[in-house]
């Protein structure tokens, strides 16, 4: 296991602004600078938010280089490298290293799923070939795999496996799971309705989809809590909670390239098979961000 947490707070699971001829860099660029002048945390690159699914090869490599460029260490940089396909992760995952991310991101297999047994087996491989810190994405909705505590337990002692970022709805299973691991894996929510109440649990922070909009308040809620304010974090975690909501009522990232392009980040672009938000809950939306004060 690593020494240390790859990041504590809250790390963006970024957008990746997009129009018809493809990556929107430019914007990309402005979006990056934001969130680091905002105090964000980490930033996690092409991952679900980030549309990594529809990205082409090609794209998804020149992302990575990219954003790590632009970030240039100021956070860590986190590159979603999953797939359900075990080589081309390993291959990912290699490349991503060598144009200098700090972490990887990497989800379970999706479609061709997999038992408990190829779960230990694609992460383990994947770890052998990486030469920085692996963060285990659970997302059973998405993917229809759940990683069992047992297996995280079983994955716990691989020195290239650092996290476990989860975002089922099961608390009880991170109760065993963090009874399980202990201080072997740093247990990041996946679900920004479940920040606090992970973190109750000894979690070390939130990837969020909410700080694409509020970085720095979603990095407050976290060390509000890690600084021993849990009452604090806790009226925060309800505060944002119909915000929250409302950036999961269509399927993410729908909902939150809508509320970033009318933060002027972007255009409201998303690729097939996604299309861009229904406008009654476009309106919604909106509405809770005057709220914020966000636009």
């Amino acid at each position: 296991m690593t020494s240390y947490p790859v990041f504590m707070g809250a790390a963006t699971a970024l957008i990746t602004p997009m129009n018809e001829e493809g990556v929107d860099y430019p914007a990309f660029g402005r979006l990056i600078d934001w969130q680091i002048e905002k105090g964000i945390d980490a930033l996690v690159i092409a991952g679900t938010t980030g549309e990594g699914s529809t990205l082409s090869d090609e794209e998804h490599r020149q992302v990575l280089r990219f954003s790590a460029q632009r970030i240039a260490g100021r956070v860590p940089m986190i590159a979603g490298t999953g797939s359900n396909d075990t080589a081309y992760a390993v291959d990912l995952t290699e490349y991503a290293c060598e144009v200098g991310a700090d972490a990887m991101l990497v989800v379970t297999p999706y479609y061709n799923k997999a038992t408990q047994k190829g779960l230990i087996r694609m992460f383990s491989e994947i770890a052998d070939a990486s030469t920085k810190p692996l963060i285990l994405y659970n997302v059973p909705s998405r993917t229809g795999v759940n990683i069992e505590p047992s297996t995280y337990a079983a994955l716990a002692d691989h020195p290239m496996i650092a996290g476990i970022k989860e975002a089922g709805s099961d608390i009880s299973k991170i109760v065993e799971t963090a009874s399980l691991v202990g201080d072997k894996l740093d247990i990041y929510s996946g679900n920004d309705d479940q920040v606090v109440p992970i973190m109750s649990m000894g979690g070390k922070g939130v990837i969020s989809v909410l700080s694409n909009l509020m970085p720095a308040e979603t990095s407050r809620m976290c060390h509000l809590y890690l600084q021993g304010e849990g009452e604090a974090a806790a009226k925060l975690q309800c505060e944002y909670l119909p915000l929250i909501k409302a950036l999961f009522c269509e399927v993410n990232p729908i909902p939150v390239k809508a509320a970033m392009a009318a933060m002027g980040f972007c255009k409201n672009y998303v690729r097939l098979p996604l299309t861009v938000m229904e406008p009654e809950h476009e309106e919604k939306l909106l509405s809770l961000m005057k709220l914020q004060r966000l636009i």
